[in-house]
């Protein structure tokens, strides 16, 4: 059975990709694994290494951390051998090392750049997490490095995977809700005293950069294109709390794509803001609750396709388990490897989010669009 990227793409948004994608890259392949190297051992990357593990086309194969022991300890539940931990000033020895074919960079944000350029040149491929870096320069330097090195870059995405959200992109491309006119979306909690998130030089920012950034890439992928104006508010509550001495607390903004749609959006580190967007079209609307790991709830309604039929609503909740995300997100990396493919979320993807971001910021700033 032949498959094109835009049937994969329909059977994803109806939940059957999972069933055929292994069976089609196994008869591809010869049931080859993708090798990861996971950089950084935080809460993100348990949830890659869980996913890796109960994939059919990836496995972690090597750590990196600047603590031995934790790396040890996680290099027993996962199978990794412990000749293939590396610390970080040993780093550029994976070059060497065949099992390693990619890495899953989980740092802080500012370490993102120079791990992606060092893998690239090491010769492995990578998977960032996002943001994808703390500036556009950062950005355009990770992308010409993989180009240099002639490996792929993809960032980590993970919502791009998931059923909920794909089946909200095919609403909105069959034109079943209209023309979109205005999206709104939220996302945010209040952050934890001794989080490095909050320290500027490892973050780069702050509640937008980790948590606004979803509703940003949200945005761009259902309008289908990229804002022509920005502009945003950027402030702190209580300029005494330490965890806003170096970074913001709130952000809001507006986009303004080329097709008159408006699109409204918040993120915070001050109070728990559950994730959300709604897309409100011509002719329906759709809402999605829950940017977390499980559980997405898909709410929508919008007219009969014919004059005179009924309208169609729905209400629907997500059965999927975390780590479904990760599992998805790393075949497809390893598909791409395996298979010679442009990624689905490429670095010009993070290239594009980041754009926006500063943009959002400089408005802050100067007061202006």
């Amino acid at each position: 059975m032949q498959l094109t990227r835009r049937d994969f793409a329909k059977m994803g948004a109806l939940g059957l990709a999972a069933q055929w994608a292994p069976q089609l890259i196994g008869q591809a392949t010869g049931n080859r694994k993708v090798g990861y190297c996971v950089i950084g051992l935080g809460r993100i990357a348990k949830h890659f290494l869980d996913g890796a593990r109960d994939s059919e086309h990836s496995k972690v194969t090597a750590l990196v951390s600047g603590h031995r022991d934790k790396a040890e300890r996680i290099a027993a539940e996962y199978g990794v051998p412990l000749e293939n931990i590396y610390s970080y000033e040993e780093f550029d020895r994976i070059s060497k090392n065949p099992a390693i074919d990619a890495v899953y960079v989980a740092l802080p944000n500012s370490m993102h750049a120079e791990y992606t350029i060092r893998a690239a040149k090491a010769g492995k491929h990578v998977l960032c997490e996002k943001p994808m870096a703390i500036s556009t320069a950062e950005c355009v330097q990770m992308i010409d490095a993989c180009k240099a090195a002639k490996v792929k870059l993809m960032i980590a995405y993970r919502l791009h995977f998931e059923p909920t959200t794909l089946k909200a992109l095919d609403i909105v491309r069959s034109g079943k809700i209209g023309q979109i006119q205005s999206m709104q979306g939220a996302n945010g909690f209040n952050i934890a005293v001794g989080e490095w998130r909050y320290n500027k030089k490892l973050a780069g920012g702050g509640s937008l950069f980790d948590m606004g950034v979803y509703c940003v890439n949200a945005y761009r992928m259902f309008a289908g294109a990229e804002p022509l104006g920005i502009l945003g508010e950027v402030s702190t509550s209580d300029k005494s709390d330490e965890r806003f001495k170096e970074v913001e607390e709130n952000v809001s903004w507006v986009m303004r794509f080329p097709s008159g749609a408006l699109a409204t959006g918040a993120s915070t580190y001050g109070a728990d803001m559950p994730g959300f967007y709604r897309l409100n079209g011509s002719k329906g609307w759709l809402q999605m609750d829950n940017y977390g790991y499980a559980g997405q709830r898909l709410q929508g309604h919008y007219r009969g396709l014919e004059p005179g039929t009924p309208g169609v609503s729905f209400d629907e909740t997500s059965q999927e388990k975390d780590p479904m995300q990760f599992v998805r997100q790393a075949d497809h990396f390893s598909e791409c490897i395996l298979l010679n493919r442009t990624p689905q979320a490429p670095g010009e993807e993070g290239l594009a989010d980041m754009r926006v971001i500063e943009a959002i910021y400089k408005s802050g700033a100067s007061q202006k669009a």
